[in-house]
């Protein structure tokens, strides 16, 4: 008696796990069905992602996401979002992807699951390729321009040596005005902010010269889609293999690809 019962209830349980299975959709498959691919870039944060002159979205995670939907073989639906609508639209169904320049946190990480790591995101201390400076302790001696009360001012007034002539600005356009005219030897700011002295300032061959503080951008992807994760991390591998990466970053942010954490 108590074995049939036994016996009805590993059968009913294993046709609830089938049933399960066969409800939860798989992402990956459902993409490859529909032939198209839905990702989430940055709404307006270059040079992650904005709106270019010919009125079409442009930057680093756009490119990357094309990377995407070409190695998968399916079209591309660019999705523009705020910061606040990336967890949001991934949790939803909105978007199958988010490239949009986010860190990952434990918060975060309760909602949604993080990639390997894909793009740099960083605080550091730029200057001529001519000048020679490895670390903190070369800023000895040095003019360095900052903007005050910001992260990079923080974390900066924590390490610098004191003879560092350290001159805090109003704001990100004063300090880079004061950079490009040569009042400062070093430029202490944002990659972002330091990839656009770059490109508008060629001739001053700016380059990075150490990161004060590293906090990269990692892919969303829908928490329980292991297909889709797996998938990812093995795309974000082969394009660091292969050097795609590098090139966007050359492009976008004007500096080589950084070492970036694999999760």
């Amino acid at each position: 008696m108590y074995k049939k019962i036994g016996k009805a209830i590993a059968l009913a349980m294993t046709l609830a796990i089938a049933s399960t299975g066969a409800a939860h959709a798989d992402q990956m498959e459902d993409i490859l069905k529909a032939g198209k691919v839905k990702i989430g870039v940055p709404e307006n944060f270059p040079p992650f992602g904005s709106v270019g002159k010919d009125l079409k979205h442009e930057g680093y995670d756009v490119d990357v996401a094309g990377l995407v939907a070409k190695e998968l073989g399916v079209e591309l639906e660019l999705v523009p979002l705020t910061s606040k609508q990336r967890i949001p639209y991934l949790t939803s169904g909105k978007v199958d992807l988010v490239i949009s320049s986010m860190g990952a946190n434990p918060t975060r990480a309760k909602s949604i699951w993080f990639s390997s790591a894909y793009a740099p995101f960083f605080s550091g201390a730029f200057a001529s390729k001519d000048m020679k400076i490895m670390s903190v302790e070369d800023l000895a001696g040095k003019k360095v321009g900052l903007t005050g009360g910001t992260l990079e001012d923080l974390e900066l007034s924590k390490i610098a040596p004191k003879s560092a002539s350290i001159t805090r600005f109003g704001d990100n356009a004063a300090t880079i005005s004061a950079f490009v005219a040569g009042q400062v030897d070093v430029l202490v700011t944002g990659n972002t902010v330091a990839a656009k002295v770059t490109a508008d300032n060629p001739k001053l061959n700016v380059e990075t010269k150490f990161i004060i503080k590293d906090s990269p951008a990692f892919m969303g992807v829908k928490a329980g889609e292991m297909n889709m994760l797996q998938w990812v991390n093995v795309f974000i591998l082969h394009k660091k293999l292969g050097g795609d990466l590098n090139t966007l970053s050359e492009k976008w942010f004007g500096q080589k690809l950084p070492p970036l954490p694999t999760l």
